[in-house]
This record gives structure tokens, sequence and C-alpha cells, in this order.
């Protein structure tokens, strides 16, 4: 029986990378060592690490005036590297208020910059997104931040807000944790990118920082070393070690991409997996219920709930039985969730809705 992982993350890989990485795990490429055994600044790993920005550039079209890091910390760190790179005490910072992740990141912001939330769906539990002509926007903020998908209430950005306010053009900040990758992307457009990979760039340990130059090299003077996005620029991210073994399989992941069609192909696969598990939901005659609207419904975390929670743990539990694991919601919000990235295959998803029409017929 084949196993299909919905976990939010660390998540599914590509079973192709997967498959590779267990041929060079004791040996990369004739070197007679695990890559996991390589000096950071050896040959071999200068070669991966070269290899995997240079592919990463390809991709996602990443124009010549921004650095890539790969760095580690998790996107947690980045809550506070961005202000403390970005910011002088005092500053303002614009951030809109979308779920989990958008919390916070503005809790962390707040201890170091003035917080302005823009704007806010927490009045309706994060189920939509706010109108981006009503948003409360500084005319002085120092950058303005959001989250592209939020992993665990399932909502996702379908435009990248406007990044020029009262005639000044102002940093354009994202987490784009659980969809960077999914579907193609004007980089050009923000200020800084950022995203843990255990979700759609490779295993965890990773965090990818994309950074404008300009915006490189005015840390305030008290800031860490390590929370320097120059140190880390000037060094190409090899400062300290970095997370060799993760860089290498994330390379992987980005040659995959490259041979599957690019992020077009991507786009077109993830949709088509999305609106299955979505149809599925909204043609249940009640039995399962999405609490996202439907404009800004994500296509990588799908939450959604049966219409009786008692029956919760017996949808699990045959899910398990039947190959379909890791779909139990996040634990502050309940319910189901099918987290669909990219290496998850249209089998999965057909599986899974397949499952889900049987339970909903039997229960119904």
């Amino acid at each position: 029986m084949t196993t299909y992982n919905f976990s939010s993350g660390p998540a599914v890989l590509p079973r192709e990378v997967l498959l590779q990485v267990q041929q060079e795990l004791t040996d990369w490429h004739g070197s007679g060592m695990s890559v996991m055994e390589m000096s950071h600044r050896g040959p071999e790993f200068t070669q991966i690490i070269t290899e995997a920005e240079a592919d990463l550039r390809a991709v996602l079209g990443i124009p010549a005036n921004y650095k890539v890091l790969f760095l580690q910390g998790g996107a947690h760190f980045q809550f506070a590297m961005l202000p403390l790179n970005l910011t002088r005490p005092g500053d303002t910072v614009d951030y809109v208020n979308t779920g989990s992740w958008s919390k916070a990141a503005i809790k962390e912001a707040q201890r170091y910059a003035n917080v302005n939330v823009v704007a806010s769906s927490e009045d309706r539990n994060f189920s939509y997104l706010p109108d981006e002509a009503g948003w409360a926007r500084s005319s002085n903020a120092a950058y303005l931040y959001y989250v592209s998908n939020e992993t665990i209430g399932g909502v996702e950005f379908p435009f990248i807000p406007q990044a020029s306010f009262a005639g000044k053009d102002i940093p354009l900040i994202c987490d784009m944790s659980s969809n960077i990758l999914s579907q193609p992307l004007d980089v050009s457009r923000y200020g800084v990118i950022f995203a843990g990979a255990q979700k759609n760039i490779g295993p965890s340990g990773m965090t990818l920082a994309i950074v404008r130059e300009d915006l490189i090299g005015h840390a305030r003077p008290d800031v860490p070393t390590m929370l320097d996005f120059k140190t880390h620029a000037d060094a190409g991210s090899l400062y300290n070690t970095p997370p060799t073994f993760a860089i290498y399989v994330a390379g992987l992941v980005f040659k995959w991409l490259q041979k599957n069609g690019g992020l077009e192909a991507m786009a077109r696969h993830n949709a088509a997996k999305a609106a299955l598990v979505y149809d599925a939901i909204d043609h249940s005659a009640g039995f399962y219920r999405a609490p996202v609207s439907g404009a800004c419904r994500s296509r990588m975390n799908v939450p959604f709930w049966l219409k009786d929670a008692a029956l919760d743990a017996e949808f699990l539990k045959g899910a398990d039985a039947a190959g379909l694991v890791q779909l139990k919601g996040h634990r502050s919000v309940g319910g189901m969730r099918a987290s669909i990235y990219n290496a998850m295959p249209l089998e999965g998803v057909q599986a899974l809705v397949a499952y889900m029409n049987d339970f909903a017929r039997r229960h119904g």
C-alpha cells in the first residue's frame, strides 16, 4: 500500500529526490564521503552550494541585485532579523495580520519597532483577507510585511500587495514559508522574501532568504553578528557551518523543479490538486466544511471540518489505515488539514478525495 503524507511540515519530498539522496548517501559523486561528512569549505560542498544557488536563481528568476542566503534558525529567526536589519529604534513598520504566523511575527517585531497593524482578519477567525483598499498604512513605514500563505488557517494571498505608498517605495517583506516555489513569482517586487525549507524546498534545518542588496548593511550597531544579513551575504552563506545536508537536498529539489517544467508546471499541478479537494468539500452536502472564503483559499494547506466532530477520530483512523497520514488539523483550530505541496502527487490527492467521498457516504 502506498502511503501519502499530508503533513504541513516537515513535509513530503519528491520521491525521485529521496532516491537520489539514498544512492549518494555514503559516497557523493565518487568523493568517498557523504555530504554529511564534508567540510563546508571544501571543493565538493562548494560545488553543491554554488549549483543550488544558481538553480534557485534560474527557477525563480531572481534578479542579479538580490542576494540568496542559506540560513539557520527557521522562519522564527527572521521575525527578529528583519526589524534588526531594516529599522532603527522608534521606526514604524506595517504588518498585515492574517493568521497565526502573522501574529507571531507581529509579536516579535514589537520588541524592536512600532508595529502598525494595517489590517486584520482576526475578527472572523482569519477566514478571509482584508480588502487592500482599506488598509490603514503608515506614510513613514520602514517596510510592509505579510504572510503569503498561512499554513494553519489555510488563507493564501492571490495578489501581491502594493509596495509604494504615499509617493514612496516601501520595501515589501514576505514570509513565503509554505507556498514558495508553488507558482511563478516576480521577485523584483520584494525587498525580502524568506521561507522555512521544510515545506516546498527541502528538509528542516534551513531557511532561505532572498534579500535586495540595497537593504543589506544597515543593521543596528548592537545586532549580534549572526543576525546581520551582511554577515551572511559577504560570506556567501558560509560565515559559519551552514546546514549542509539541507542545502544539498534543496539543491536536488531545485533541479527536480527544472526537470519537471519549472514553476509554470507546478502552478498547474497545484491548482488541479487543490480544485479536487475543495470540490469534494463543496459538494459534500455539508458533511465537510472549509472555513476559508473562496477567493483566498490556500492551494497548499486545505483545512476542513466534519459536520460532526465526534467523527474526527474515526475519520483519522480510517485515513491512516488507507495510507493517508498526517491529516489531523493544527491543535489551535482542530478538524483536518491536507497539506498538498509541490511534491504531493496527484494520485495522493485522488486517493484522499476517494476516501473522503466514501466516508461521507457511510456516515452522512
